[in-house]
């Protein structure tokens, strides 16, 4: 393992106010989840944990903006934008739904949903979905911006919905994962899950690939559930509850899950990271680790973000750390994803930072509206997606 700095913070360290500030509560079993405002019960006039300042290094890699585009403010939600069909879809709080040329940054198309948006976007190329307030879904054609139908979720959705093999599979926040039929919306099927007291407020995501929904939930665990059905395929734990009360037993698997052809990667808040087989859940490695933001990979590495803003690249493989860089503490950031030769991972001021893929170093720093990057970053192949709480959606490379 090489690491970044001489004393490297413990990684299972959790009690960070950053994801206090998270945290969102279950009230009554109805799932009503209602941020904790401002976080006052969690700081005090100076902060504990203050992030650290910016790191001074010698650029070796040059990184830059192929193109930006704004497609509005996110509010007091996530929007992370998706990549199908050499396009970018990106949506915003106020209604917005775009298709962005993945190239060259050129705005194909710019509705508008009905209501405001609390997340979003899903598709497969062919079918672009968001969700608004009180579950509302809205589907769009991907290739006209036209809306095409609408349906209703039982709950408000917090996550992103995932699009593919003919489905739209949504999770809303009473921990109810239905699946509607990507033509015309009509519902093919609904699973309840139990729903823990306390949740963070970044929702787990859901992927869809071999005729499976792999859906991660509050409390820990990683589903695969048969796109034909809803059936179970098999469920692993990724962190399990601990602790005596309520906050230090939340363990919600974050993010969404990173997909591989033969595996899948999940880590969870307070609990563990870990590599699964694809077919039975198997797993292939899994160590302690606490992360609110998730996972990317690559053919050979798994990176993740944990709660105390350490960036770490473990082999895919093994789960052996190869390095990891602490250097950025407290600054709130993303799910690292690689791009090129580095490891990009954005902040709360908006910086991309870029890091070797070989040792973690810092290679290059991008700015971009100033405003933080919480939703995940996607990958087109060639650059890296990342959208700001401000609206900017900026696509980046890294020579």
């Amino acid at each position: 393992m090489r690491s970044v700095t001489a004393a490297a913070a413990k990684a299972t360290s959790f009690a960070r106010s950053r994801s206090a500030c998270k945290l969102a509560l279950n009230v009554a079993a109805m799932a009503a989840v209602v941020a904790l405002s401002g976080c006052s019960l969690f700081s005090s006039k100076k902060d504990p944990n203050p992030p650290a300042p910016l790191v001074e290094f010698t650029q070796k890699m040059r990184a830059q903006a192929a193109w930006t585009v704004s497609v509005g403010k996110a509010g007091s939600y996530q929007f992370s934008p998706a990549f199908a069909a050499g396009s970018v879809f990106a949506a915003a709080n106020d209604g917005t739904v775009v298709r962005i040329n993945a190239q060259n940054g050129q705005t194909l198309w710019r509705s508008r949903a009905e209501g405001d948006l609390t997340a979003g976007v899903g598709s497969d190329g062919s079918t672009v979905v968001v969700v608004a307030e009180k579950g509302r879904i809205q589907a769009f054609d991907a290739a006209s911006g036209k809306p095409t139908w609408s349906a209703q979720a039982p709950s408000e959705v917090l996550s992103a919905p995932a699009v593919g093999e003919g489905l739209v599979v949504i999770r809303s926040i009473d921990n109810r994962v239905t699946a509607y039929d990507a033509d015309n919306g009509s519902q093919r099927w609904m699973v309840q899950r139990n729903v823990p007291s306390l949740t963070l407020r970044n929702a787990p995501g859901i992927v869809i690939g071999s005729q499976t929904a792999f859906v991660a939930l509050p409390g820990g665990r990683l589903s695969a559930l048969a796109l034909n059905n809803g059936g179970p395929r098999w469920e692993v734990p990724v962190g399990d509850p601990r602790g005596t009360t309520e906050l230090e037993r939340i363990s919600d698997v974050s993010g969404v899950p990173a997909l591989g052809s033969r595996d899948i990667c999940a880590v969870s808040y307070q609990g563990r990271i870990g590599c699964f087989d694809l077919l039975n859940g198997n797993v292939r490695w899994i160590k302690e680790f606490s992360s609110d933001v998730g996972v990317n990979l690559d053919d050979a590495y798994v990176y993740a973000a944990d709660v105390n803003g350490a960036v770490t690249e473990f082999a895919r493989d093994t789960g052996a750390v190869i390095w990891r860089n602490d250097r950025l503490k407290n600054r709130q950031l993303s799910s690292p994803i690689a791009v090129g030769k580095a490891v990009a991972v954005a902040d709360f001021q908006g910086y991309i930072h870029f890091l070797s893929r070989e040792d973690g170093a810092f290679v290059a720093r991008l700015a971009t509206d100033g405003s933080a990057v919480q939703a995940p970053p996607v990958s087109t192949g060639s650059s890296v997606v990342f959208q700001t709480k401000s609206g900017t959606v900026v696509s980046v490379v890294a020579e």
